[in-house]
């Protein structure tokens, strides 16, 4: 029996790797597709060698063309920190506009179930708490957050039109906060900024008084969420994190404590349009997909942290040297 093909866009990123890992393991042929302006080419080097495995350096927003056979399509190539999507806002537009209507109609080419990463992001600053999928956001599209939060719901609102018009068989995951080995250690988030402080022996920088909220998933359970999403029937969005949620001041707390440092927590002012709280609803997934978190964030930040720790020190000290200013142009 032939194996199922399947192609992973953004493979090369934090997310998108463990997610090739897991459908290889699903006895899949893998497609990994990345044109590397955020992913990392280490993230999937013991892959290269694999059989079942394929990478292919391409953009999403050109021309998609894979030969063969395809059964599924994730499509989860994106910027998806603040510091990426700030430096490089028209790719992050085009991502999530061109680049997922060149997949919706590849999947359809294929007749592929296409399942495309949606985010938290879709929410804004949120007036609703938790957030369910019948919220339909608080954000501006006109901020500095807005070329992310816009290219999300447009994303979102292709593939229903797909869905729709085209009777194509889609998915929607809406994914919060992710964290877990793999990650950059300097792309601005939460957890990674927070541990590359602490190991370089710097005061943590809290943004605001730091009452904002986050609520952490670790990447092995969002991985399994979105397996089962991907499996399963259902074509309308689904929140895929962990409800559990805690302060921004606090989670600084819990870094220096596991990183056992000394560090201070300096407070600097808060960007434009930062939520202030984040928390999913998952009623949706754990009735639909039989989905909730199984990773305590004690478990999940120590794995987290060994793997920042064991990079080699002058990771820790590199800048995000990437050449945007060139691809800002394009």
């Amino acid at each position: 029996m032939d194996k199922k093909r399947i192609l992973i866009t953004g493979a090369a990123g934090f997310l998108g790797s463990h997610l090739c890992d897991r459908f290889i393991k699903e006895g899949m042929y893998v497609i990994g597709m990345d044109n590397l302006i955020t992913g990392s080419l280490n993230n999937i080097e013991h892959l290269r060698s694999n059989v079942d495995f394929e990478f292919r350096h391409h953009d999403v927003t050109t021309f998609v063309d894979i030969p063969g056979t395809l059964d599924y399509v994730l499509h989860f190539a994106s910027p998806a920190s603040p510091i990426d999507y700030l430096k490089i806002p028209i790719q992050t537009l085009k991502v999530g506009a061109i680049g997922t209507h060149n997949l919706l109609g590849l999947s359809k080419d294929k007749n592929a179930r296409i399942l495309v990463a949606s985010t938290s992001e879709v929410y804004g600053d949120p007036l609703v708490h938790p957030q369910n999928e019948e919220y339909y956001g608080n954000v501006s599209p006109v901020g500095p957050r807005g070329v992310y939060d816009e290219a999300k719901r447009f994303m979102e609102s292709i593939t229903m039109a797909y869905h729709r018009f085209h009777d194509l068989d889609t998915r929607i995951a809406r994914i919060f906060n992710t964290y877990g080995p793999r990650m950059r250690l300097n792309d601005g988030r939460v957890i990674p900024a927070f541990i590359g402080q602490a190991l370089r022996g710097e005061d943590l920088t809290v943004f605001g008084d730091g009452s904002q909220t986050r609520s952490f998933c670790y990447v092995d359970d969002q991985v399994e969420g979105i397996y089962r999403l991907l499996m399963g029937d259902y074509h309308y969005p689904v929140n895929i994190g962990n409800p559990t949620e805690i302060s921004i001041k606090d989670f600084a707390e819990e870094i220096v404590k596991l990183t056992g440092s000394h560090q201070k927590i300096v407070y600097k002012p808060l960007p434009k349009d930062d939520p202030q709280q984040r928390r999913p609803d998952i009623s949706k997934a754990k009735e639909i997909l039989q989905w909730e978190p199984k990773v305590d964030r004690e478990i999940g930040m120590q794995r987290t942290y060994e793997y920042f720790k064991a990079l080699p020190t002058d990771e820790l000290y590199k800048k995000d040297h990437r050449d945007f200013a060139d691809r800002n142009k394009k």
